[in-house]
């Protein structure tokens, strides 16, 4: 088993702890907290009392193989650096950077340094994105995609009250609907369809100057692909692919679940249905090691994933500047 720590210590985690766990690939050695005493409760349930408070010092120890980032948005550029220069192999939650510049010197830092560097996208790993690809060679020529990502934010109702300005909606925490929801939209259009030709902006801004709900129409010679994503109100409809011989509609994108085919003038066929969030990220986990594990046979794969992370970064910058969403770290 390869040992990891995380930094971050959020349901997502957890969740991601979980699911690692699960595979019998991993072991969880240590976690990392500003503060200690919140760290060892995170810690207790897994049997596992390492904890780190500093992360130069997580970075050097000799206890820990790699490690799982899901800090906050601006945070992941330095602390990934930091790990992979110490000879750690990281998986960092999306996404990974807002400057696909930071995206492209963090993949050439862990080439230098024989390790893995991965973006924690579930959407690659899962065995039903081969049914959704067979499913749409199905349906004849796609001419309209929507792929939609909406989920009302925990916090709204706090930030609305003027309560707080939580990470999720703060401009120096690089978040916002299209950093924390939209990734998940454009992973699938580059992964199903590659770069498009253009591409078309609206956005609707909050008074911190962060978008809370974007749609980007993606235009290419034969298609229009239809991004949508906020974090306002709960999306109530599902992605869906429409072809000339039919439809096939997803629940979620991100996690792929619920995959049906409606082909035309026919029954609509189930594909396939759901799966615990931990198990989707179990998946990932087990890619993630066999990236490390199985350099030579999983080296176009990884490839592939890190060309993905890599024009995702791009083209959400690029739509960013174009919506007029600035953040701090951009003038960097």
């Amino acid at each position: 088993m390869l040992r990891f720590a995380t930094v971050g210590t959020s349901w997502i985690t957890q969740e991601y702890i979980r699911g690692a766990l699960d595979t019998g690939l991993w072991q969880l050695k240590a976690v990392y907290s500003r503060d200690r005493a919140k760290g060892a409760t995170f810690a207790a349930p897994y049997g596992t009392d390492l904890v780190f408070t500093d992360l130069e010092k997580l970075a050097k120890s000799p206890a820990v193989d790699a490690v799982y980032v899901a800090s906050p948005n601006a945070l992941h550029f330095s602390q990934c650096k930091l790990f992979l220069e110490n000879g750690k192999h990281v998986i960092c939650e999306k996404p990974v950077c807002a400057q696909s510049a930071k995206v492209d010197l963090l993949q050439r830092i862990a080439q230098e340094h024989g390790v893995i560097f991965l973006e924690a996208i579930m959407f690659l790993h899962q065995p039903q994105l081969a049914i959704l690809k067979d499913a749409l060679q199905k349906i004849g020529d796609i001419s309209l995609a929507r792929i939609d990502f909406c989920q009302r934010s925990s916090k709204l109702d706090a930030f609305l009250a003027g309560k707080e300005i939580p990470n999720i909606f703060n401009p120096a925490m690089e978040a916002g609907a299209l950093m924390d929801l939209g990734v998940y939209c454009v992973y699938p259009a580059l992964a199903l369809f590659g770069k498009p030709d253009r591409f078309s902006v609206e956005t609707q801004r909050l008074s911190t100057g962060i978008d809370g709900a974007d749609i980007v129409t993606l235009h290419y010679p034969d298609k229009l692909v239809l991004l949508m994503c906020s974090k306002l109100g709960q999306a109530g409809a599902n992605t869906d692919f429409q072809g000339t011989q039919g439809t096939v509609a997803v629940e979620s994108i991100s996690r792929l679940t619920n995959i049906t085919l409606l082909k035309r003038d026919g029954p609509v066929l189930d594909l396939y249905g759901s799966d615990e969030k931990s198990v989707l990220m179990g998946r990932e986990a087990a890619d993630f090691y066999r990236y490390i594990s199985q350099p030579a046979e999983s080296a176009e794969e990884y490839a592939q994933c890190s060309r993905l992370s890599l024009e995702t970064a791009v083209l959400l910058e690029q739509i960013r500047h174009a919506a007029g969403i600035c953040f701090p770290g951009d003038q960097n």
